[in-house]
């Protein structure tokens, strides 16, 4: 059994730092928010004084926070608490620059770290089937992989420190751009007066085929449930692909990339968001599209 500090109490933050207690794990919790803490300690978790209180005299501390200056403003306050030799582990998505700094912040500290964004939202979240993405040392990841195998399917290894951040967000991108690629050929075919249901059959079973059209089709109807046949109630919302892509294209122009689609999905998310559809499914971004003329987008 180890002691794990969680620092991050909210929708993913909750059912992850339960499912390491009902594993048998000792868990305590931390939140800035009333809210947070007052929803963690109804469900059963432990809650601790402050993020320092949660971090002291644990094996393990687990962040799942929003952005990077909250990250490197609680991994300040935690890694002097935390014990030498103890494993902080950043769930949160944020830019590879600051996953960098928090690791050499530990390693000055004699802590080990491993950023480690996750995959799978808040179902999996609850049903302890998410996918990390991990940078750290070898010795890093031994010691968390096994609080991955209780939270997620698996945790994938993807390099030294900020590699997780890496992968997380070129993933990403990759997924806002086919998504988008899938909801234009939609909406071009129901222009044309192709059946969609034809044009799904068509794309999934030949070299169209991708996940945004074969598992998350973003028409209504067609292919496996998803958000398209729950008017666009969100699995991921277009808001936080938003700060994906934004993330994609800050660390694209610290390393001179070019990253044309990845900046024009981007615009096109900022768009949707700013026409107050953030909270809605990134999928609905099909609705976007076919409410817009060829000359509207064409920039």
């Amino acid at each position: 059994m180890a002691s794990i500090g969680f620092i991050g109490l909210g929708n993913m933050g909750i059912p992850m730092a339960l499912n390491l207690q009902n594993a048998g794990h000792e868990v305590r919790g931390f939140d800035v928010s009333d809210g947070a803490r007052g929803a963690a300690r109804e469900k059963g978790l432990q809650i601790a004084e402050s993020n320092a209180d949660a971090a002291r005299n644990a094996d393990t501390v687990i962040l799942m926070l929003p952005d990077g200056p909250i990250v490197e403003a609680v991994a300040a306050e935690v890694l002097g608490a935390m014990e030498k030799g103890a494993l902080l582990i950043d769930c949160s998505t944020i830019d590879v620059a600051t996953a960098r700094k928090v690791h050499e912040q530990g390693d000055a500290a004699g802590i080990l770290c491993l950023d480690a964004p996750v995959s799978g939202g808040v179902v999996g979240a609850e049903a302890g089937s998410l996918t990390f993405m991990v940078g750290g040392s070898d010795a890093a990841f031994e010691k968390g992989e096994p609080l991955f195998d209780i939270m997620g399917n698996r945790g994938v290894h993807c390099g030294e420190g900020g590699a997780g951040q890496a992968a997380k967000i070129c993933n990403n991108m990759l997924l806002g751009v086919s998504m988008i690629g899938a909801c234009e050929a939609f909406a071009l075919a129901e222009k044309l007066g192709l059946s969609q249901a034809a044009l799904f059959d068509v794309v999934s079973t030949s070299s169209g085929s991708c996940w945004s059209v074969n598992t998350y089709c973003p028409v209504p109807g067609v292919g496996p449930q998803s958000p398209a046949d729950n008017a666009y109630k969100p699995g991921f919302a277009a808001a936080l692909m938003l700060k994906d892509l934004g993330l994609s294209q800050q660390a694209a122009d610290d390393c001179d990339a070019a990253t044309p689609l990845g900046r024009h999905a981007t615009d096109l998310y900022a768009a949707m968001v700013e026409a107050g559809k953030g909270g809605a499914d990134f999928s609905g971004i099909i609705e976007y599209i076919q409410s817009n003329s060829r000359k509207a987008l064409a920039s």
